[in-house]
């Protein structure tokens, strides 16, 4: 009996070297040979923010961010297909990388002093600014016009920390979802809407009645990829990838395909993206 416990423990042990040692393994792999071993890229996009990254009526991702999410799933792993969109809303997309639920955001993501403590960002790829929209009937043309009234926001967006902080007194009303904040300023529940002017600019565009007031508010920033706080080796590969986008007309290109329908001759190319 004590022989059989014997044999019984040390297989017990053996199994549990074994196992240690794949986690180890595991562990020890980078993120790209992780990302490799998976045959997928999981990278994180809106769903409800058209023209960067929306879902069609066919169930489709499409969109800016979508358009260059294909381009690094072929230049990584071969195959553009071989990316999984993961939907994100602006608030949860720190949290998105934190938890390893995605290994690359593109959601439209501006880069901050705050957001570079926790997240690591890439090369950027566009260009952006505030914007305030407001119907052409009770037009706000000026942060002064906004005083007494209630100005819609989406969560954790660069719009709610600029007036949090530089405009304590303008009452703000928050929303998780783009389709939630632009219904409520189209049904009164607002006087106007603040987020990224290459957002608004193609929204009002599409909603007549609506103009982008203010189309530049605060410092001109820009939107990049963001990893995982220390994922060396995959911000690595992101920085030389945009670098090798840029220098080969790439964004121009994702402009015409999917802003420029959006925007008209409103809006130049160079005023949004790096060429």
């Amino acid at each position: 009996m004590k022989k059989l416990l014997s044999i019984i423990l040390t297989i017990v042990l053996a199994v549990g070297v074994l196992v240690g040692c794949g986690e180890k393994t595991n562990e020890n792999k980078s993120s790209i040979e992780k990302i490799k071993e998976e045959g997928k890229v999981r990278i994180g996009v809106f769903s409800d923010k058209p023209p960067f990254g929306y879902v069609d009526e066919k169930g489709e991702n499409q969109g800016y961010d979508v358009y260059l999410a294909k381009r690094i799933a072929k230049d990584l792993l071969g195959d553009e297909s071989k990316v999984e969109f993961v939907l994100v809303e602006a608030a949860n997309r720190v949290e998105y990388l934190q938890s390893n639920k995605v290994d690359i955001i593109l959601a439209n993501f501006t880069v901050t002093p705050e957001r570079k403590e926790k997240v690591d960002f890439a090369n950027p790829y566009m260009k952006v600014s505030l914007g305030v929209v407001s119907p052409d009937g009770a037009p706000i043309k000026s942060v002064e016009d906004l005083k007494g009234k209630k100005l819609l926001v989406n969560k954790g967006t660069t719009a709610e920390s600029y007036f949090t902080k530089n405009y304590p007194d303008i009452e703000l009303v928050k929303f998780e979802q783009n389709t939630e904040t632009f219904a409520a300023l189209k049904d009164g529940r607002g006087d106007a809407l603040a987020h990224d002017n290459t957002l608004l600019f193609a929204w009002a565009k599409e909603n007549p009645g609506y103009t982008t007031f203010i189309s530049t508010l605060g410092d001109e920033d820009t939107i990049a990829p963001a990893v995982k706080k220390g994922d060396a080796e995959l911000l690595e590969w992101l920085n030389n990838e945009i670098d090798t986008l840029t220098k080969e007309g790439f964004f121009k290109e994702d402009f015409d395909k999917t802003l420029a329908p959006a925007y008209g001759d409103t809006v130049k190319p160079e005023s949004v993206i790096f060429n």
